[in-house]
């Protein structure tokens, strides 16, 4: 019997079940066979079951600061049966010290944007202090490039989110790329995908204080 919506904690993100196929290709076209992985800002967790369903030799950590979102992802968990995915930690990508002290990858898909700069700062800084030399990080999201929007319709999407709260809004690429170097990431690689979104890898080439 499925469970009475009432009381089914499980959330859904209609841009996850958009997304998730092709952020799945990249994955698979450049993860390391085997190895744990960390999940910044899960959200819903249909991301995450999406993943380890098709990654089963991989250990999947969600996580968000949501306490919402964590029921959420719980319970997507839970229904799935999946044994390779763990439960939802709470953590919050700008704070100095994270729940979690290694992963040989770190993913983190739609979150620069709608949430303020320093959570991208923690982002790199948290990332570089747990993965290997050669871990990646790999971020998905709309961004510009050399200061101007891909598409008008990532500039009105900016807009919303500016209207929203000022802190948000589409990242300059140049300015994320900055920001990896300093933290000790190599330059991206960089895939183009669909609706003017991108796929940044970044690979881990200097260990930095820890």
């Amino acid at each position: 019997m499925p469970p009475d919506p009432r009381h089914d904690a499980r959330r859904n993100a209609p841009a996850a079940l958009r997304n998730r196929d092709p952020i799945l290709d990249v994955l698979r076209a450049h993860l390391s066979p085997g190895g744990s992985i960390l999940e910044i800002a899960s959200g819903s967790g249909q991301h995450v079951i999406h993943f380890a369903a098709a990654l089963t030799d991989h250990i999947f950590h969600p996580s968000d600061p949501d306490e919402t979102a964590r029921a959420s992802i719980d319970a997507w968990i839970s229904d799935s049966g999946l044994p390779n995915v763990r439960p939802a930690l709470a953590l919050d990508a700008a704070a100095t010290q994270w729940p979690i002290a290694a992963a040989d990858a770190v993913l983190c898909i739609n979150m620069i944007h709608i949430s303020p700069w320093a959570s991208a700062c923690g982002l790199f800084q948290g990332a570089a202090k747990i993965l290997p030399r050669g871990g990646l990080l790999y971020l998905y999201g709309p961004y510009k490039r050399g200061g101007v929007h891909t598409a008008p319709s990532n500039a009105d999407f900016d807009a919303s989110l500016r209207m929203q709260n000022p802190d948000w809004g589409v990242r300059d690429l140049e300015a994320v790329e900055t920001l990896a170097r300093d933290n000790g990431f190599g330059p991206p690689d960089i895939v183009a995908m669909p609706a003017n979104n991108l796929s940044l890898l970044f690979r881990l080439e200097r260990e930095l204080a820890r």
